[in-house]
């Protein structure tokens, strides 16, 4: 019998996990392959800990990675990736806005040969209109730069075979990640799954405003070099303003004897400098990012686990 791994973020979920668990179990009854199911605690400081310890005793389907501290949603989906054994793996958030009842679906598209389903969102229930606007904005602006198109609104919801997991267990192990993004680009056979995201079932998104712009602008640097070039450009475009300038400059000076513009002195120097700081703060990027891959720190670091074989046992 083929085995699905269905990998779950865990932060902070003490209000969720119960349902999460009882709901998802119902479901993976119900299908025609065997099951495991990896809760990764992303260091929380709730009550999730202690009640992932009171499912895992009492269920051997379960298993736990808890982390020493908080390291991140796209770590804890590496570290259930690299300790799945399934056949095929999803993986999804407790928080039951990634519907477990697709499961079943997934699996069937496994069975018809797809190896990598990419989840993505038609309606957002839990999320206003800001989100849903700045998203789109964010695939738009990232298919525009990038050589590699993208599927809009995308999500971590998304399932892969054991061939497309065994290569995110051994590449693309970059330290400022794009988790969604490496899926749609690793190749193998793929489609897509439209679903609509469940009400939050209680607590609150971890995602601050801060994070998502970081999490944006990591994930903009990662597959594209196109703002590199932005100084190229610029250059080019304030040659040609420099040389309209100069020509109008002149002009003024033999038709109308004009004197020369202090404003226009001082309007060009600000635009210039504005322009030059710019490209700076974009090469300062690429260098923090070059500069945290040099460093080569772990994704992330077990405290412990439960039910669990070491990723060196299970390979054996």
């Amino acid at each position: 019998m083929k085995k699905i791994s269905v990998i779950v973020s865990v932060y902070n979920e003490e209000k969720v996990l119960n349902d999460f668990y009882i709901e998802t179990k119902n479901v993976l009854e119900q299908c025609c392959w065997d099951f495991e199911i990896i809760f990764v605690n992303d260091g929380s400081h709730d009550n999730s800990l202690a009640l992932l310890n009171e499912i895992v005793n009492k269920d051997n389907k379960v298993k736990v990675i808890s982390f020493s501290k908080n390291f991140g949603h796209e770590a804890a989906m590496i570290a259930g990736i690299d300790y799945s054994s399934g056949d095929g793996v999803v993986c999804m958030d407790a928080d039951l806005q990634h519907p477990p009842e697709l499961i079943p679906k997934i699996i069937e598209k496994f069975n018809e040969g797809y190896e990598v389903i990419s989840m993505v969102r038609t309606k957002n229930q839990d999320a206003g209109l800001l989100k849903n606007i700045t998203s789109t904005m964010f695939y738009k602006i990232l298919n525009m730069m990038s050589p590699v198109k993208f599927e809009n609104n995308a999500s971590d919801f998304f399932a892969i075979a054991s061939n497309a997991a065994n290569v995110l267990k051994k590449e693309y192990r970059e330290r400022m990640r794009f988790l969604r993004g490496y899926v749609q680009i690793i190749g193998f056979n793929k489609i897509v799954i439209e679903y609509e995201a469940n009400d939050r079932r209680a607590g609150e998104s971890k995602y601050s405003i801060k994070k998502l712009v970081n999490f944006s602008i990591n994930a903009l640097l990662s597959f594209s070099d196109l703002p590199l070039k932005l100084g190229i450009f610029s250059g080019l475009i304030v040659a040609i303003i420099g040389f309209i300038l100069m020509i109008y400059t002149i002009y003024t000076k033999l038709v109308y004897n004009a004197p020369s513009g202090y404003a226009t002195i001082i309007v060009v120097l600000c635009f210039m400098f504005s322009l030059m700081f710019i490209i700076i703060g974009i090469i300062g990027e690429y260098i923090a990012i070059i500069f945290a891959e040099i460093k080569n720190r772990p994704i992330y670091i077990i405290k412990e686990t439960k039910n669990l074989k070491s990723i060196d046992e299970s390979e054996e």
